[in-house]
């Protein structure tokens, strides 16, 4: 059998385990009206755990996570960064293809399914976005957008060691984004779980360096770090739904003209 689905398990037990050893945030009394208006704007009811999570997450990452990453943006040039970055859109560009396909979005679904088959092969193994400079340009796409896209409500606030911000939404999407994406169900074997893990570690470094100049700013500037990342993360979840909700292009190919009145 294999190992990820126990990896997946533990993941989406944390925030039950969460909820039974850890206190929740208490709710305003009724006749407070403003103080009880801002704790159902902040939808984080599990505030208490939620920061000490953070606190942890925040420990392990000044130790490990964030000095790999700044040695990998001292050590490799920016070109080759972006290039392995290519690398890791185009591994992922099936599960980006499947939830386009359940979204109902078949021009995207398109569009990712050139890129995946350009960058396989001209782009060397994705090594190179070609695909981008014929047309077709990366999109984000993942279930926990595609729920978001069909009206599945967030849920409350959740921060997840290693994982960082997230809600039961989202949670739920990275589980069947594991289970959809292709390569976990390769033949088991030692190289292929290397490869995947190789895959895991190069991803995690790869965002964090992406973000270390961002996250050492709210660090330092803001006066309630946890705060402004938890608006962050859902400011920018609601922008990727409303990118997905707002792409309507017909599925006529570019080169066919469109007809009167039609944006392709």
């Amino acid at each position: 059998m294999h190992r990820r689905p126990f990896f997946l398990a533990l993941l989406l037990t944390l925030p039950m385990l969460a909820l039974l050893v850890t206190a929740c945030a208490p709710r305003p009394p009724a006749d407070d009206k403003e103080a009880l208006a801002d704790y159902k704007q902040t939808n984080d009811p599990l505030e208490p755990t939620n920061r000490f999570f953070y606190k942890v997450n925040d420990q392990l990452d000044a130790v490990t996570l964030k000095p790999a990453a700044e040695a990998y943006r001292y050590a490799l040039p920016d070109g080759v960064r972006d290039s392995l970055h290519n690398m890791i859109i185009n591994l992922n560009d099936p599960t980006v293809f499947f939830n386009d396909v359940v979204e109902a979005k078949p021009r995207r679904a398109g569009d990712t399914l050139m890129r995946f088959m350009i960058n396989s092969t001209f782009g060397i193994g994705g090594f190179f976005d070609v695909a981008k400079h014929w047309g077709y340009p990366n999109h984000d796409a993942d279930f926990g957008m595609t729920l978001g896209l069909y009206g599945v409500p967030p849920g409350p606030y959740l921060f997840i060691p290693i994982l960082g911000p997230s809600n039961p939404r989202d949670l739920t999407g990275f589980g069947v984004d594991i289970a959809d994406w292709p390569f976990t169900w390769l033949v088991n074997g030692t190289t292929v779980y290397a490869l995947e893990w190789a895959y895991y570690g190069l991803t995690a470094i790869d965002t964090r360096a992406r973000v270390l100049d961002t996250l050492d700013q709210v660090q330092k500037t803001a006066l309630d770090p946890y705060a402004t990342i938890r608006s962050l993360y859902r400011q920018r979840r609601e922008s990727q739904i409303e990118a997905i909700r707002n792409d309507n292009r017909a599925t006529v190919p570019a080169w066919f003209p469109a007809p009167a009145g039609q944006t392709n």
